[in-house]
């Protein structure tokens, strides 16, 4: 077996190119022999070269490895294989091509076990955090098919779709609790310090306050006392919620379920949940996966505990000879709608091209979903921040108003 290579690092260099007139840039390269050696090839004469230095925390080249990263990785390779650039060489490209310093090492890391005599398969499978067993397996079939093009292309648009929903999800989830969280931030704000500036003032007055101006100002003292103790708590009271979703299982499962029920909410879940089943099963059915294994997989990334029960159940019906329809009506989860094009796939011997329709219309409802409720969202939030801010603004003013109506 052919020994570990290093791992290339970023040069800065500057020369003269073949005109004679200066030039720098960057160069990646083992070490700096070989740096000069690859300008040379370019018809640069290098005169400087130097290890770029290190980058800073807050960088976006120093950020982690995210889920798109991965999907534009594969989708990069797939374009680069159909032009039939080789699988090395075609590593090489995307990790040269990319500023973020950790993908760049993982590409490398991947590149090497290659190189170095394991399957592309097995060299990303040494990578869970960033391959799971769904990726893995079908870059395995894509492999032993000789159509591995074909299938990294599968896989990056299935990733795309994926990741894509997720967003929308995040989306829906993200804009009303980012702008509520802002307006508790800012009534907190008022009530430690603002309100205490109007409760001397009132002291002056020698006059009964409104009762809803004693209870703002009740408020205001609370929060000067204990707000410390309440920042504390609320995120200690996050750290754990995150950390008991993560140890305990049953509590994750509440969590899923109770998600599903929730108004308005619950119904976007549902259908990105339909939506993720549909398209992983599509993309693994036509990858020639058999159909209880694609069945595994899909329950492996649907996100739900409700729907991954219910995808087992699909999975063991299908195993005792049952069909996919009646196995997906036994479970009482999926719509009708999903259900007679699931049938008609089945029926026609086209059930992935079927699936396929499902997961796209179900995304759209999804997208659709998310839009009409940032709509309905907004004039919602609105009135929940003027109902925030303007009562403690109407109930500091209130004493104002009646010693006006006094005098």
């Amino acid at each position: 077996m052919a020994a570990k290579q290093k791992k290339p690092v970023t040069f800065n260099w500057q020369g003269k190119d073949k005109s004679g007139n200066l030039s720098k840039g960057k160069i990646d390269a083992v070490d700096v022999a070989t740096a000069k050696a690859l300008l040379r090839k370019q018809g640069i004469l290098p005169k400087k070269i130097a290890k770029e230095s290190s980058i800073s925390f807050f960088s976006n080249k120093n950020k982690p490895i995210k889920p798109l990263d991965i999907a534009q990785f594969t989708r990069q390779m797939a374009t680069m294989m159909k032009s039939g650039v080789p699988l090395l060489q075609g590593m090489d490209i995307v990790a040269n091509g990319t500023e973020k310093i950790k993908l760049k090492e993982l590409i490398y890391d991947v590149r090497n076990s290659v190189n170095g005599g394991q399957d592309f398969a097995q060299s990303l499978a040494s990578h869970p955090k960033y391959f799971d067993d769904l990726y893995c397996s079908l870059v395995g079939a894509g492999e032993q098919s000789g159509a591995l093009e074909t299938m990294l292309d599968r896989i990056a648009t299935y990733k795309e779709k994926v990741e894509s929903l997720k967003a929308k999800i995040k989306k829906a989830m993200t804009y009303p609790a980012a702008v509520l969280g802002v307006g508790i931030i800012v009534s907190a704000i008022l009530l430690v310090k603002v309100v205490p500036q109007f409760q001397s003032i009132f002291s002056s007055f020698g006059a009964d306050l409104p009762a809803f101006t004693l209870f703002v100002l009740e408020l205001s003292e609370l929060a000067q006392a204990y707000w410390f103790i309440a920042l504390i708590g609320f995120v200690l009271l996050g750290y754990g919620f995150t950390k008991v979703k993560q140890r305990s299982q049953a509590f994750a499962d509440f969590i899923d379920r109770a998600v599903l029920k929730a108004p308005i909410f619950g119904q976007i879940l549902h259908k990105a949940a339909i939506a993720r089943f549909s398209r992983t099963l599509a993309t693994t059915f036509a990858a020639g996966v058999p159909l209880v294994n694609a069945l595994d997989s899909a329950a492996g990334a649907s996100g739900n505990v409700v729907y991954r029960n219910a995808i087992i159940q699909i999975r063991n019906g299908v195993s005792t000879g049952q069909s996919l329809q009646n196995a997906v009506t036994m479970t009482g989860v999926f719509p009708n709608m999903a259900i007679q094009m699931m049938a008609i796939g089945e029926e026609a011997g086209s059930l992935d091209m079927m699936l396929d329709k499902v997961a796209s219309f179900y995304e759209e409802e999804v997208d659709n979903a998310v839009d009409n409720l940032s709509s309905l969202m907004e004039p919602l939030i609105m009135v929940v921040l003027g109902t925030l801010v303007g009562g403690l603004v109407v109930a500091m003013y209130l004493p104002i108003f009646q010693l006006g109506n006094v005098v």
